[in-house]
């Protein structure tokens, strides 16, 4: 059975600034799910069996696509490419269905 842990944000921002200091070093390009009023990432918190995930996120709405996210700055903006290496990019995923994403916000809620 899935384990979950959770750690929520006030603003989507922050959850970005946690994300890209958690990411392995060089990973430019993350994925971040906007689903059901929440916007998220699950990160697994045991990678080799990955019995338990953290849902790291704020309520809220993004739509898809790739945004830029400046850490300076605090702020992200859409873009159509990955441009600069001293930025960090997420892609918007809007699942039609998540059952991993069901699951956490059951647990959540």
């Amino acid at each position: 059975m899935m384990k979950f842990e959770f750690e929520e944000f006030a603003t989507v921002e922050d959850v970005f600034l946690y994300l890209v200091s958690v990411a392995p070093y060089g990973k430019q390009v993350m994925p971040v799910s906007s689903y059901k009023g929440y916007i998220f990432s699950l990160v697994p918190l045991t990678p080799l069996s990955g019995d338990i995930l953290m849902m790291i996120y704020t309520k809220g709405k993004l739509d898809p696509g790739l945004v830029e996210f400046d850490i300076s700055t605090k702020k992200f903006r859409p873009v159509t490419s990955v441009e600069r290496a001293d930025k960090n990019y997420f892609v918007i995923l809007t699942p039609k269905v998540a059952t991993l994403a069901e699951e956490a916000i059951k647990n959540l809620q």
